[in-house]
């Protein structure tokens, strides 16, 4: 069986070195690799085709979170383990959501570390306890409702429908008959009831729940 490829990403010197010293003792890692910021670590990873990307989260550059993302966007067969100091959720959640397979912390024993590498090449989720119990927390954490067309006013569903209909502000002004400024407003409203970031997920949200008829659509 061949050896477990691993690339270390870190920006600090004596963490790699670290980290290096003690796998270099397991018969069954090898390290292919060594990089020092989330951009190098993306371009070794295509250069070396690493098995296991040890990934540090707080860099200087593109992050850990942005590293995984354009690693497995790269090379999806490649499996990236979190090496990190830190447990706050908008660091935890986000590296998961990118596709990580694992999350440790840098307190890790040396054999605890190595045992989670050959977890992850296997296709196991590795998560370090602390990071466990928060990812369990946050989904109880109840859903925020999906919006609906009852969230809005009259007079806002008439501006979602024309929205809909790709009309800019000044013709949603002109075919309701109102000032420019007070379309604003409305669209803004729409925008926070909706949870959309622009007007373009709005009209989408309309149109795939149908608050925006056949003839609308048609324009």
């Amino acid at each position: 069986m061949s050896n477990i490829r691993v690339l270390l990403v870190d920006d600090h010197d004596m963490v790699r070195l670290g980290v290096r010293t003690y796998l270099m003792t397991e018969p069954d890692i090898e390290i292919v690799g060594e990089a020092g910021s989330g951009e190098e670590g993306v371009k070794r990873v295509s250069e070396l085709g690493p098995d296991v990307v040890l990934m540090d989260l707080v860099m200087g550059g593109i992050d850990g979170v942005e590293a995984t993302r354009r690693v497995l966007a790269e090379r999806p067969q490649t499996k990236v383990l979190v090496l990190t100091s830190f447990l706050e959720d908008d660091k935890v959640l986000p590296a998961l959501e990118a596709g990580a397979s694992g999350y440790q912390l840098k307190t890790v024993l040396g054999e605890e570390l190595a045992t989670s590498i050959r977890k992850v090449h296997r296709g196991e989720t590795v998560l370090e306890p602390q990071v466990a119990a928060k990812v369990v927390a946050n989904l109880q954490k109840p859903k925020s409702p999906t919006p609906t067309a009852e969230t809005l006013t009259e007079r806002e569903m008439d501006v979602l429908r024309l929205i809909g209909r790709g009309m800019t502000n000044q013709q949603i002004g002109e075919t309701l008959y109102i000032g420019i400024k007070t379309v604003k407003t409305h669209v803004s409203n729409i925008l926070a009831k909706l949870g959309v970031e622009d007007r373009t997920q709005a009209a989408i949200l309309a149109i795939r729940n149908g608050w925006v008829d056949a003839e609308s659509k048609k324009g």
